[in-house]
């Protein structure tokens, strides 16, 4: 009985080998002194501080519209929420370059082989993964928010971008933890460039710029089958040489013969193209790579930030809200149409309803004009990013809550006119409804309430997100 094992079939090995030439191949072609460890250390540096500082303000804002019980908020600076949330917004649209420049870098990596070489690889391929999907997602989400394109959400925004930060976060840590080597090793400027401007290979290892060295899979192949290390001197440099790594031209068969690697046909002709690739351009790429990524992130972030911050409005041409446009010489994020309460704000009969356990008391408009009025600059502020100060009077509400008996320390719940939505009612803590800053506006900008700001009242408080500024108020409840 013939016992010799059978030898895997040459197909396999020839296709194994085309594989591994065709990927390594493509590495090569995309190689560019870009795309190196320092390249992607240093985007990646700035792309986790956005995030860090997205996620941070984030949170702010989350909780200051849905506070756990304990929580307790500042209410000065009054412009504390307008400075958090335009950081907020302006640091997501900087992560667009930012994160496009990370993806060209680290692009040729996709084509490793094998895929998957040890366990640390894989948390690193797949928390990599996750963070880029995660952020496309997030990134686009926000952007589509500033513009209220909501209609094209299959899914709650507020809810899912609250979720994806901590997906971004996580899968963040997770790859800087697996990375964490190649990071400390490519952190510092000095450490990563030798005296012609090459990056320094990692532990001796060939520039970065050159093709990608041999995978743990065609290590193990004979040196026949592996990429072959040509030298070749570095540019302007006689000394000191430089390895370029070539894929295989063919592979082994199992009876030791040699076997041509797609000589013709399509594969053919890419391996030709692939082949007569031409090294990677001179270091002035890697400039004007960098000079690229810089001057669209500054760019991005100057012509929408005036929506934000006031000395950048002569450039906010992206931005969908600019400083004084819109009734009361102020931006309008929802409606009164939107709201359906066109009729229900101009009714004849409309009173504000202040309760206090079994003591109420209604104010109609004229009242409420007769309580003593205060003046307060305050800004609006909105999640999707505008601000803008305004100058707003009406009575206080301390003033109102004192009506009906109401004790200091206490929270109120203020009632819209609006029949259903997430901004029909509005729960505000003690540090709010007590603060001397906190109305019931009846005008802003010294004229009367556009029914689109909230006629014929609202609520407008000091480091508050918009949101949460109730307009055309029924009634206010201590709770």
């Amino acid at each position: 009985m013939n016992t010799r094992p059978h030898p895997p079939a040459p197909r396999l090995a020839w296709w194994n080998g085309d594989v591994h030439r065709l990927l390594n191949g493509l590495r090569r072609s995309l190689a560019s002194p870009s795309r190196n460890p320092r390249m992607a250390t240093v985007l990646g540096r700035l792309l986790g501080i956005a995030f860090i500082v997205c996620f941070g303000t984030g949170l702010y804002s989350h909780f200051l519209q849905d506070p756990l019980p304990w929580m307790v908020f500042p209410t000065r600076p009054t412009f504390l929420y307008q400075l958090s949330q335009g950081i907020h917004i302006t640091a997501g649209i900087a992560c667009v370059p930012l994160i496009l420049g990370k993806l060209y870098v680290v692009f040729p990596e996709l084509f490793q082989t094998p895929p998957v070489r040890s366990f640390s690889h894989f948390l690193e391929r797949a928390s990599i993964a996750l963070f880029v999907a995660a952020s496309l997602v997030e990134i686009t989400i926000g952007l589509l928010n500033t513009f209220q394109f909501y209609a094209l959400f299959p899914f709650p925004f507020k809810q899912t971008h609250f979720a994806l930060s901590f997906v971004i976060i996580g899968s963040l840590a997770i790859h800087i933890a697996v990375k964490l080597d190649v990071i400390a090793r490519y952190w510092r400027k000095n450490d990563s460039y030798d005296s012609d401007g090459n990056v320094i290979g990692f532990d001796d290892a060939p520039p970065a710029t050159a093709s990608a060295p041999p995978s743990a899979a065609s290590a193990a192949a004979p040196a026949a089958d592996s990429a072959r290390v040509r030298v070749s001197a570095a540019p302007g440099d006689a000394g000191e040489p430089k390895r370029v790594l070539s894929a295989p031209a063919s592979a082994t068969d199992d009876a030791g013969g040699s076997q041509p690697a797609s000589a013709t046909g399509v594969t053919g002709r890419l391996f030709a193209w692939i082949d007569a690739t031409p090294e990677p351009s001179p270091t002035t790429s890697r400039r004007g790579f960098v000079a690229t990524i810089a001057v669209a992130t500054a760019a991005v972030v100057a012509f929408t930030a005036g929506q934000s911050f006031r000395p950048l409005d002569g450039v906010n041409f992206f931005a969908p809200r600019k400083a004084g446009i819109g009734p009361n010489a102020l931006p309008v994020n929802r409606t009164a149409s939107a709201a359906r309460v066109l009729e229900s704000a101009v009714a004849p009969d409309w009173a504000l309803t202040v309760v206090n356990g079994d003591a109420s008391r209604s104010f109609t408009l004229a009242e409420l004009a007769e309580l003593p009025q205060h003046d307060v600059d305050l800004p609006i502020a909105c999640v999707e990013g505008w601000s803008q100060n305004a100058s707003w009077r009406g009575p206080r509400l301390l003033d109102l809550l004192d009506t009906v008996g109401a004790d200091a320390g206490v929270s109120i719940r203020a009632t819209s006119l609006e029949e259903k939505g997430g901004f029909r009612l509005m729960d505000m803590g003690p540090e709010f409804v007590r603060d001397d800053l906190t109305l019931v506006a009846l005008e802003v900008n010294g004229q009367v309430l556009d029914i689109d700001h909230g006629y014929p009242a609202r609520i407008i408080a000091p480091a508050r997100p918009g949101v949460r500024q109730t307009k055309w108020l029924s009634m206010i409840e201590v709770i």
